[in-house]
């Protein structure tokens, strides 16, 4: 039916807290009142989020999602993570509020708010994908040490669990097992990332230790010389 949209309504659980976080966000605030319930809405661009004061949230317990389809979001994760770093100081990519980090080809990624609301921004071409079948784009591999990067991307950028990511990594790095040199330095990469989101600043150093001594061809590095230097992007992020 023409004219007809869908509006998210997101628990919070203080209203001058959550619109002051999406102000620096550079969201408009349009609408809000206290009585008979507290109830505001922002704004930013062509979408809208609109929140409810919800009595006894733990923003740690929150479930709540809505999900933002636009033609990019690479820009859009950008703009977020300098405001975020201007207004706390670094770029928070764990506990709440943070912000998922975006990986080449990954086209999506996650703001959690202060009340624990999950935010997650797709790229319109992206948005069939959402338990990320396809994800990692890069995998050209089946072997165990890919299929273990390709399971931990889904756990870090769809599921926001770094925890469980390194766990993952961890696992599969440790059997050793046969694998192109490729799949292994993007695991390592991958888990130095990981080491460097979690605050773990010697086994970042060592991962990346160990990544330099995996026999990479000249051009295999140029190819991904983004996400082999993740790690290091992310440090600087968060300084």
């Amino acid at each position: 039916m023409s004219g007809t949209s869908t509006i998210p309504l997101l628990p919070c659980v203080s209203l001058d807290e959550t619109l002051d976080f999406y102000r620096a966000l550079d969201f408009e605030v349009t609408y809000r009142q206290t009585a008979p319930n507290p109830y505001a809405v922002v704004r930013r661009q062509d979408f809208e989020l609109h929140f409810y004061g919800l009595k006894g949230l733990e923003p740690a317990s929150c479930h709540s999602t809505c999900l933002v389809v636009m033609p990019e979001v690479e820009p859009l994760h950008t703009t977020f993570a300098k405001a975020l770093r201007r207004a706390r100081g670094k770029l928070p990519v764990s506990g709440i509020p943070r912000l998922t980090r975006m990986k080449p080809g990954q086209g999506r990624f996650t703001l959690v708010d202060l009340n624990g609301n999950s935010i997650i921004f797709v790229r319109r071409e992206k948005a069939g994908a959402s338990r990320g079948e396809e994800y990692p784009p890069w995998k050209e591999s089946d072997s165990r040490l890919a299929k273990a990067v390709a399971a931990a991307a889904r756990l870090r950028d769809f599921k926001t669990d770094d925890a469980a990511a390194a766990k993952v990594l961890d696992v599969a790095l440790a059997r050793n097992e046969p694998a192109p040199p490729v799949d292994r330095a993007r695991a390592l990469a991958a888990r130095a990332e990981l080491a460097v989101a979690l605050g773990d600043e010697a086994r970042a150093r060592a991962l990346r230790a160990e990544l330099q001594k995996v026999p990479l061809s000249p051009e295999e590095r140029q190819r991904f010389q983004a996400e082999l230097g993740a790690a290091d992007d992310l440090e600087r992020a968060l300084r």
